[in-house]
């Protein structure tokens, strides 16, 4: 009796329930081999995409190879010798040619090389060829099996030598897999309005033509409509998300219009940049709103973040509400405390029942340092309202203290501010109704990445630098003898009557050891390089008052060169500094890097930044991330280059290391698909909250996306 057919084409769901062994010539064996690659479904095997294609009508060939000149030949293999050199590394030697001529290849110390390469084998080779003996030859290529396949367009997969699968097996499972997918088709969940303004071909061609593509522009559109779910499925979470959370919190309507945040911005010497107004008028219309605010603003250091911030704590001061900052340590809590009160020197809240029609504005400090009698008495005037702004670390969400009515938070740096924390918020608010919440880095992330991981956050960007942040002059010393140049600009800072820091090499092993560097740097200098000025050590195993009495000295000019670990990466303030060295700069990332680099300008005199080197042998090298600092102090820019030289990683589970989960898209070279996937994901949760009436999107989302993977990308 026939199967009867099942109705409508297929989901991705039944592709993943379509064991790998129903293929043609699909054995035990092969099973194993597939299975230890991670293949164990006919769609594991579909979204196993080709590395690389290569274009028979565009080859290359032998006689049109060129010294130098990176390439990629299809030839037959003609002959294989191996052999054992006098200090033990074996040489496999191949001469492999095409109808216009013949190569010579060489590898080194790959001894199975011998075995793989048979005579009378099609191959793909890719190298670059050098002269050797008065002919061309490659060392070390990259090598592709692709047996006899024909076609103009031949896929190259990821093989597995330990595993024992060819590019030209894969090709042929994933040929019969397509031809099984025929009668039925593949299911497609973006409607087709969608696809029209996008500009995307439908999804089963686009799986056809990414492996079986009659040219390369067919595998560009096909690329791009793969690439375009990948990204779709991501946001749409995202966005389901973010309306939920709208759906179901009630916020404050914070009263924007009152005089209070005036009364800030006419007691400020200068006027805000243009950046600052913009995201200010962002922040209010989100506050004067019936949602909660929960918004991401990123500045590079030195933007003016803070100032945002506490407009935004006094819109709700000045209806009545209360106020919190939050700020990952205790070091830098004190600092915005410090910072946030001197903004609000002299500053009054309207008060009608008070006698002189004002009251002093009232900020409280706590952390876990605020003991006894004085940490009573601030949670005691914090539940009675008599606090108007708290600043602090966790310590603040911590049961035991309790708010009169919180009305907005601040968090600092806390890019993973998760769903606990928020639920910790909701119980300090006044009744069910939910704080607006706004977090901020100094991190400054690419756009496409901040939309994708913090795309249940509204953004705002501070991008423009108030007047009066002296540019830093960034510099590269590599090597012993241009290094000099960098202790001689410390001296002569000092002599001026400034300051410097000298940031120790990040030892990512132990802070033990990286302590012990510390310490050892420090007594070089103070016994040679910088021999007579005052120096002092700062690191992160300190006790914390013996830090605190070395950074009070450092501010008090006690200090001139404050030898320091990354413990000074964040949050440290200090005007007359205006020169940082970092040693072994290529310890770093950029990211952080550039967070040190913004301890210096931060006063009206001219500042720099040396980069510290170890020479390379290989001096020809160059170094891409010192390279990106020393051309631009943009945040900005050089996340774009971050980006651009450590590749994606992953977006949801951490687990899966270095392994991106956007298999084809990539925020580098898809922004603007993002922005068109994000829009189109905002479209289809808008008119439709819960997906009833797409349900092939919601079941690939319940599919693809594990609990764990949406708790990750909601940590936001």
């Amino acid at each position: 009796m026939a199967e009867p057919i099942a109705p409508g084409p297929l989901t991705l769901r039944e592709l993943s329930e379509i064991g790998i062994d129903r293929l043609k010539g699909v054995g035990d064996k092969k099973l194993a081999s597939l299975r230890e690659v991670g293949i164990e479904s006919v769609l594991d095997l579909l979204e196993t995409y080709p590395r690389r294609w290569v274009d028979r009508t565009d080859e290359c060939r032998v006689s049109d190879l060129q010294a130098g000149v990176e390439s990629l030949v299809l030839v037959a293999v003609r002959s294989v010798t191996k052999r054992v050199a006098r200090n033990r590394r074996t040489i496999v030697e191949a001469l492999v040619g095409d109808g216009s001529g013949r190569v010579h290849v060489v590898f080194f110390n790959q001894p199975w090389r011998e075995r793989q390469l048979r005579e009378g084998l099609q191959v793909a080779l890719f190298g670059k060829p050098e002269l050797y003996r008065g002919g061309l030859q490659l060392t070390n290529p990259i090598v592709d099996l692709i047996g006899d396949r024909t076609g103009r367009i031949v896929p190259i997969y990821p093989q597995s030598e330990k595993a024992a699968l060819s590019t030209w097996e894969i090709a042929g499972w994933v040929e019969d897999a397509l031809r099984r997918c025929e009668a039925r088709g593949v299911a497609d969940p973006v409607p087709a309005g969608v696809r029209q303004r996008v500009g995307l071909i439908d999804r089963h061609q686009a799986l056809k033509s990414i492996h079986l593509p009659e040219t390369m522009a067919d595998k560009a559109q096909a690329r791009r409509r793969l690439a375009f779910d990948e990204l779709l499925r991501v946001q749409t979470v995202l966005v389901m998300r973010k309306r939920r959370l709208e759906r179901e919190s009630r916020g404050i309507r914070h009263d924007v219009s009152g005089e209070l945040t005036a009364r800030l911005r006419a007691s400020l010497p200068y006027q805000l940049t243009g950046a600052q107004s913009r995201v200010v008028a962002e922040i209010e219309a989100d506050l004067a709103g019936p949602h909660p605010m929960h918004r991401l603003l990123q500045g590079d250091v030195g933007s003016g973040k803070t100032l945002v911030a506490v407009s935004a704590l006094l819109a709700a001061v000045q209806g009545g509400h209360q106020g919190a900052l939050m700020a990952p340590t205790e070091v830098l809590a004190e600092q915005h405390a410090a910072s946030v009160r001197s903004l609000l020197q002299g500053v009054t809240v309207p008060d009608p029942g008070n006698l002189f029609g004002d009251r002093p504005l009232r900020v409280a400090l706590l952390t876990n340092r605020v003991a006894g009698n004085e940490r009573r008495e601030i949670l005691t005037a914090l539940a009675e309202g008599a606090v108007d702004i708290a600043i602090g670390t966790h310590a603040l969400i911590q049961e035991g203290v309790q708010f009169h009515s919180l009305g907005v938070v601040v968090v600092d740096e806390q890019h993973r501010f998760g769903v606990e924390q928020r639920a910790a918020l909701r119980s300090k608010g006044d009744g069910d109704l939910v704080p607006d919440v706004l977090v901020m880095t100094a991190t400054p992330i690419p756009r496409t990445a901040a939309m994708t991981v913090y795309g249940d956050l509204d953004v705002s960007v501070l991008d423009e630098m108030p007047p009066g942040r002296t540019p830093i002059a960034t510099h590269w010393a590599e090597g012993p003898l241009l290094q000099q140049a960098a202790w001689a600009a410390v001296r002569e800072e000092v002599a001026g009557g400034r300051q410097a820091y000298v940031v120790c090499p990040l030892i990512e092993e132990s802070e033990k050891l990286e302590v012990a560097s510390a310490q050892e740097t420090f007594e070089w200098l103070t016994l040679d390089e910088l021999k007579g000025l005052k120096l002092a050590l700062l690191h992160g195993r300190m006790p914390t008052s013996e830090k605190e009495a070395t950074m009070d000295r450092f501010r008090r000019g006690e200090v001139d060169v404050l030898v320091a670990t990354t413990v000074i990466e964040v949050g440290v303030d200090v005007p007359n500094a205006t020169v940082m060295v970092i040693l072994d700069a290529d310890r770093f990332g950029i990211a952080q890097l550039h967070q040190l680099r913004g301890r210096v300008g931060r006063g009206e005199h001219r500042s720099h930044c040396w980069l510290l080197t170890q020479q390379n042998a290989d001096s020809g090298a160059g170094n891409p991330r010192v390279e990106a600092l020393v051309a631009t102090t943009d945040g900005f820019e050089l996340a774009e280059v971050d980006l651009e030289l450590r590749g994606e990683g992953t977006l949801m589970n951490t687990a899966q290391k270095g392994r991106s989960d956007l298999r084809l898209a990539s925020l580098r070279r898809d922004r603007e698909l993002v922005v068109q996937a994000r829009a189109a994901a905002f479209e289809l949760v808008d008119n439709d909250p819960l997906l009833d009436t797409n349900p092939i999107l919601l079941d690939e989302l319940r599919l693809l996306f594990t609990a764990d993977d949406e708790a990750f990308l909601f940590k936001s």
